[in-house]
Parts: C-alpha cells; sequence; structure tokens
C-alpha cells in the first residue's frame, strides 16, 4: 500500500497535484477538513465532539481527528494508497499517524515536499486571489506570514520524516506537467 504525505507551502501547488497523484497511482483523497466536515454531517460521535470544539472556537484535538482517519481507512478496504492532505502538521500528529498506520501494517511510504521559491509562491497565490475570493490570498503582508508561519511550524516535520529516510523534496517549480513528472518519478521509486 502507498501512503504520501503532500507537504508544502501555501501556494506550492498541492491541490493540483494530489489530483494528479490520485489519478495517476489509484489513490483515497484523505483530507482532514473534507473528514471533519463529512462527520459532522452524519453526526458521527466523532463528529459530534469536534463540533463541540469548533463552536468553541478550539482546535480539534488529535485524537479526534486521529480517530476519523482510522474510520476512513477501515471503510476504504479497496485502496491502493492513501494521500493525506493537511495532516499531519505537527510531529505528535506524526507519531500518533505512524503508530496508527503501523499498527495496520501499512506506514507512511513517503512525505513529497514540494519546494517552491518564496516570491514564487507569492505570486501564485496573489494570481489565484483575483479568481479565488479568498481575502488571505489578495494581501501581500497576509500571504508573506502566511509562508513564514509555515516555514517555523513545518521544519521539525520535514526533520522527522527526514530521520525516516522518507522526506523528498521536488522542486515545484515550472510547469504543472514538469512537476508532476518530478512526483511521479519519486512516487514509482517508492
Amino acid at each position: 500500500m502507498l501512503n504520501l504525505i503532500l507537504f508544502g507551502p501555501p501556494g506550492a501547488g498541492k491541490g493540483t497535484q494530489a489530483e494528479f497523484l490520485i489519478e495517476t497511482f489509484g489513490l483515497v483523497h484523505l483530507s482532514t477538513g473534507d473528514l471533519l466536515r463529512s462527520e459532522i454531517a452524519a453526526s458521527s460521535p466523532l463528529g459530534t465532539e469536534a463540533k463541540r470544539y469548533m463552536d468553541n472556537g478550539e482546535l480539534v484535538p488529535d485524537s479526534v481527528v486521529i480517530g476519523m482517519i482510522k474510520n476512513k481507512l477501515e471503510n476504504t478496504n479497496d485502496a491502493k494508497g492513501f494521500i493525506f492532505d493537511g495532516f499531519p502538521r505537527t510531529v505528535a500528529q506524526a507519531e500518533a499517524l505512524d503508530q496508527l498506520l503501523n499498527n495496520n501494517g501499512t506506514p507512511i511510504s513517503g512525505m513529497l515536499s514540494l519546494e517552491v521559491d518564496k516570491p514564487e509562491l507569492v505570486a501564485r497565490l496573489l494570481n489565484r486571489g483575483k479568481t479565488s475570493g479568498r481575502s488571505d490570498d489578495q494581501d501581500e503582508s497576509v500571504i508573506e506570514n502566511r509562508i513564514n508561519v509555515y516555514n517555523e511550524k513545518t521544519l521539525p516535520l520535514k526533520n522527522y520524516y527526514s530521520a525516516q529516510n522518507k522526506q523528498f523534496e521536488i522542486k515545484g517549480m515550472g510547469t504543472i506537467e514538469e512537476i508532476a513528472a518530478r512526483l511521479s518519478e519519486v512516487v514509482k521509486s517508492l
């Protein structure tokens, strides 16, 4: 089973490249945001618990998110693998995910880290802001802050997977097809 974490700063092209990886390798997209919304909509016990936290403006605890991921894994038996999007974001989350996947005998195959120069990220996000309607994609100072926060918060996670020889940096500059080809090459090696 192929389990991938797609990683990169805002504007790196994760959404676009996730679609390519899903289609090319037959993976199931596992977005924690989508999981939260579906569990809440289904009024599942985990969804109800998550909603209580969210209604109070609090972060949903890792244990609840891991529970949702576990449910998704258990209810998707025919998957060739998963692509994790938006999770993990911290070393504690990575450790919890590793424990869950290792218990299932399906460890993380690799963390694919899209590397894009900061000026290119800013340009991409400002361009996306023209059509997305997202206010956080329209203000350069907000974009700069998002990129800085990403860089500060994610270095430990990159180091965590690097220590396991599972972190792969992929140049995220160039055409969508060029980036997809680089990703494909790494995934095929796994």
